[in-house]
């Protein structure tokens, strides 16, 4: 198919991005009468333990609205000539997760909005929120900034931050993308209209997140037990981890039988014990259930 749109002043933009995150800026920007010509989106996927061809969040949204959606599998200047004729003033990208070419950046003469969910340098790359949250950081934020070809590395338009003190990651996720949603809302005036300039990002302070992997929610079993009979330093750090990581990629343990038991939430003692103190598990097989530290679950 070949994309062709009229465009109106001011709204003439796409915006790129697919899950839940993005879902949720691209919500408040429509209701607020910012709504993209073009939805960029990852291409429907396998989804759950029945691998559900699934379409991403962004692109529910966009089909409501009746916005024009493309879904490339490969992202490079010669499909993108091949599929969208009309010309763009700017682009708006939050949590897009294929790399933009610089060959595409060139085609927005206002340039490319990118939501980041950290307070730029720190936590660039693809995990911010959980790298956050695994660090003990009790406050994170949102930056706008004007993206080039390095990775979150271009400079800033505006920063704002707010507390994510022991939010899970899903609930950190929400704040974040409210937060974003209304910072892009009330920034995007000013910035077609040319009054906003960005500011270099301090780069010698960058710090940079891997992706997460399935095998960073393993927790061995002789540490979750330590950690549940007290030890500070284990029972944070556990803590914490499973506040990152639910519900993807999942926290779990195997016990000493060779079952897989998934952690979905904790809490930590009052001071000054601070011990880890399980809340709700799932053993395998089996549906989620409160944690009763008399049945011997992990003996």
């Amino acid at each position: 198919f070949k994309i062709s749109m009229n465009s109106n002043a001011g709204n003439n933009f796409i915006f790129f991005g697919s899950p839940k995150f993005a879902e949720i800026i691209l919500n408040n920007l429509i209701k607020s009468g910012f709504k993209p010509h073009l939805i960029v989106c990852s291409p429907d996927r396998p989804l759950g333990r029945k691998q559900i061809i699934t379409p991403p969040p962004v692109k529910i949204l966009a089909e409501k609205n009746s916005i024009k959606i493309y879904q490339p599998e490969k992202l490079d200047i010669k499909n993108w000539q091949s599929e969208i004729s009309e010309n763009f003033d700017f682009a708006i990208v939050a949590a897009y997760s294929k790399i933009i070419p610089k060959e595409i950046l060139k085609l927005f003469p206002l340039g490319i909005i990118g939501v980041h969910p950290s307070l730029l340098p720190k936590y660039r790359g693809a995990a911010p929120i959980q790298s956050a949250i695994l660090s003990g950081e009790e406050e994170s934020g949102v930056s706008l900034y004007l993206m080039d070809e390095k990775m979150d590395h271009g400079s800033v338009f505006l920063k704002e931050q707010i507390s994510i003190k022991e939010k899970t990651y899903t609930e950190a996720e929400e704040a974040l993308a409210i937060l974003g949603g209304e910072m892009l809302v009330n920034f995007l005036p000013d910035f077609i209209s040319g009054k906003i300039s960005p500011l270099p990002q301090n780069h010698a302070a960058a710090t940079f997140t891997k992706k997460i992997k399935t095998e960073d929610g393993f927790i061995e079993l002789s540490l979750l037990k330590k950690a549940l009979a007290g030890d500070p330093i284990l029972s944070k750090t556990i803590y914490q981890k499973i506040l990152a990581l639910n519900p993807n990629p999942g926290i779990y343990t195997i016990n000493s039988a060779g079952k897989r038991i998934k952690l979905l939430s904790a809490a930590l003692s009052p001071s000054p014990d601070k011990k880890l103190i399980l809340k709700q598990i799932q053993p395998e097989s089996k549906t989620p259930t409160s944690y009763l530290p008399s049945s011997n679950l992990f003996s």
